[in-house]
């Protein structure tokens, strides 16, 4: 049996077809629905129709959420090695 599956996905109106491990399907899935709802709150908030200028909006939103959480990660774990090295 194939790991593998082969879906399309739309994302700003247009269809993309994916070949994808199927452990990854609800991601991908949950990842589209996530960048077509904030293009759409995008819409619904601000004057700017263009689509391209929305999906770039989208993806700086999007990047930078991730990049403070690996941020905020990445200083947890220094405090908690700060933390154990104190305690020896």
């Amino acid at each position: 049996m194939s790991s593998t599956l082969s879906i399309k996905v739309n994302i700003a109106g247009r269809t993309y077809p994916l070949t994808i491990d199927r452990s990854e399907e609800e991601v991908i899935r949950k990842a589209a629905d996530a960048i077509n709802k904030n293009i759409k709150d995008l819409q619904a908030n601000y004057a700017v129709r263009d689509m391209q200028d929305l999906i770039a909006m989208t993806s700086l939103q999007f990047s930078s959420d991730l990049l403070k959480q690996n941020k905020t990660v990445e200083q947890e774990k220094s405090e908690q090695e700060i933390e154990q090295l104190a305690l020896k």
